[in-house]
């Protein structure tokens, strides 16, 4: 079954990058794919849309994406033109970086109810990994947990492939920054404070794991 994704964000902030990193990722797990920028110079700072495709067949299409099963914003402040949510329809998914809960989010989705939305704080645990709000390897974990269409080892390839001129350093923290994403979502772990103490850990499945 064909599968569309259309990503929103600005200038700088990676969404071409993004959308080139899920098709390898689903690529690399054996899909057909097709993955493009809107047409236009990504300026840093101005809007840019990218897109891609995912079957288990031949795609034929070369078209934009306007009704995709997956909207991901990486900037928040997008929202701002609901003209952005064109195309929605019950039972698509929506991932969205914010500090705000999913429950105030709805509500500026209050007309596509049956609308799945998915929130995290991509900034922040972009700043506390890689030191920069940069956040598409973040969302890049949290699709992989909310579609299931790839898993974390086609995640931690595309990085490796994509972004290994960085060096290994940089690979290496973002995917750390990634797999944060995927377990962020994750009902088997959570993030729990440990008094006294300056850091969080991790509870996956009855083990605690100090997360410094």
């Amino acid at each position: 079954m064909l599968k569309e994704v259309r990503i929103h964000g600005r200038g700088g902030q990676g969404a071409v990058t993004m959308a080139e990193m899920i098709a390898l990722c689903a690529y690399n797990s054996r899909k057909v794919v097709q993955a493009f920028p809107s047409f236009g110079v990504e300026r840093r700072g101005a809007p840019v849309e990218a897109y891609v495709r995912i079957s288990e067949k031949e795609i034929s299409r070369r078209d934009h994406i306007a009704n995709p099963d997956y909207l991901v914003i990486l900037d928040p402040t997008l929202l701002e033109n609901k003209g952005m949510l064109n195309g929605l329809d019950k039972g698509d998914m929506v991932l969205i970086n914010s500090s705000k809960g999913e429950d105030e989010i709805k509500k500026i989705f209050s007309i596509y109810p049956d609308v799945k939305i998915k929130c995290i704080d991509a900034v922040t645990l972009a700043i506390d990994i890689i030191g920069k709000p940069i956040v598409n390897t973040a969302l890049l974990g949290a699709f992989a947990f909310c579609t299931g269409i790839f898993d974390m080892k086609a995640v931690r390839a595309a990085i490796e492939e994509k972004l290994g001129d960085k060096g290994p350093e940089m690979v290496n923290k973002n995917i750390e920054l990634a797999q944060k994403a995927y377990d962020h979502f994750d009902p088997h772990k959570q993030f729990v404070v440990i008094p006294g103490e300056q850091h969080l850990a991790v509870v996956d499945e009855d083990k605690m794991v100090v997360d410094s």
